[in-house]
């Protein structure tokens, strides 16, 4: 690790870069985040829970280095340089104040921290911006690895608050298995912050069958939906939500959780998800996130749960078309034979699951830590 490195000499330390590479998975949320009551802090007008997917399936990965030549933070997602946002720009802020702020070093000495700039590589394994949860899973993956390239502590509690900065949901795929994110009452949002409900070991049953209606960039981003759906009728539902409903559903849905109760925890996820897009129906101008192949997808689930009388699968869609199926493994082979037969994928049909033992996943993870990786990282710009 770098800070065992202090047998070199400043000279040499300075002709290097230091270099990190972690993943982090995407979480999807069951019960829904939609609103901020502080838009610079990301603080959330209610809490949410979410379960954390398989890395095989759907991760971004990231590589971070540090270099003293580089006159700003650069960015490269899936092969295209992009530019620094402002959420970004917030976490590299965080992460520096905390590595100054802390005893030890990390890759070099806090006196000549501020003369490096980072360089974040970063490509994500699914469509990005099309309601799979790409920033979360990303956001979540470059605070993670700056806070190894910083040589911070592993804190996840600290790292969520930092995380949440750059994409509210980031926060939560901190860790596996479900987590969530507590809303806080603090004005500073100290205490809003990310915590695990149970690991992946908890419910090894569980799968998730992800359904991609379409994998385009959605026309109304996730940031500046939920904000329009804070006034008007829209705003009255959301704080009827906040304030009441979502409380109640997040003791009943970690109860269920807890005690393994599949058919509780499908009907909350479900209602919470119909009652999320109820709230963008209704805002002015109304966001449509789900279109006719997710209506049928809700059609699918609810006539196959009827059929059986009970509950064996339940869906839920966040800010996009694209449905998410939470099932036990008993009932995946029902549940694709159906999703083959009402959405017959004859050109792609050896890719059409990518993996359908998918599991809840784990935590972010350190792929790999060096020094005097500069040349590689050149060569791939």
């Amino acid at each position: 690790t770098l800070h065992h490195t202090t047998n070199q000499t400043m000279a040499e330390c300075a002709k290097k870069s230091a270099s990190y590479t972690c993943t982090a998975p995407v979480n999807i949320a069951v019960i829904k985040y939609w609103g901020k009551r502080d838009t610079k802090l990301i603080l959330p007008t209610n809490s949410s829970l979410s379960g954390t997917l398989h890395q095989d399936d759907l991760r971004s990965q990231t590589t971070v280095q540090a270099f003293q030549d580089l006159e700003e933070d650069e960015f490269v997602l899936n092969g295209k340089k992009e530019v620094v946002t402002g959420r970004m720009q917030s976490c590299f802020r965080l992460v520096r104040e905390a590595a100054a702020n802390m005893e030890g070093e990390s890759f070099a000495p806090k006196d000549k921290l501020d003369t490096y700039r980072v360089r974040v590589v970063s490509e994500n394994n699914f469509p990005t911006a099309a309601g799979l949860a790409s920033s979360a899973s990303g956001l979540c993956c470059l605070v993670f690895a700056l806070a190894k390239l910083y040589n911070l502590p592993d804190d996840r509690v600290m790292l969520s608050t930092i995380a949440r900065q750059g994409s509210g949901s980031a926060c939560r795929s901190m860790y596996g298995g479900f987590s969530k994110w507590m809303k806080g009452t603090e004005d500073n949002g100290s205490d809003s912050v990310a915590l695990p409900v149970v690991d992946e070991n908890h419910w090894k049953e569980m799968r998730v069958l992800i359904l991609v209606a379409n994998d385009q960039k959605k026309a109304v981003g996730s940031t500046e939906g939920m904000q329009k759906s804070l006034e008007g009728v829209a705003g009255e539902k959301l704080k009827r939500r906040a304030d009441i409903t979502v409380p109640r559903r997040m003791q009943k849905i970690e109860k269920a959780i807890h005690e393994r109760d599949f058919d509780t925890f499908a009907r909350i996820s479900m209602k919470d998800s119909d009652d999320f897009h109820d709230v963008c129906r209704v805002t002015e101008p109304p966001l449509h996130y789900m279109n006719d192949t997710s209506r049928l997808i809700v059609r699918m689930v609810n006539a196959i749960n009827q059929e059986q009388a009970k509950r064996r699968c339940g869906y839920t869609f966040d800010a996009g078309p694209n449905g998410v199926l939470y099932l036990l493994a008993d009932h995946l082979p029902l549940f694709l034979s159906a999703t083959l037969f009402c959405f017959p994928n004859l050109e792609k049909k050896d890719d059409f699951v990518r993996n359908a033992e998918g599991v809840l996943g784990k935590e972010s993870v350190l792929l790999e830590g060096g020094e005097g990786k500069e040349e590689e990282m050149v060569k791939e710009f």
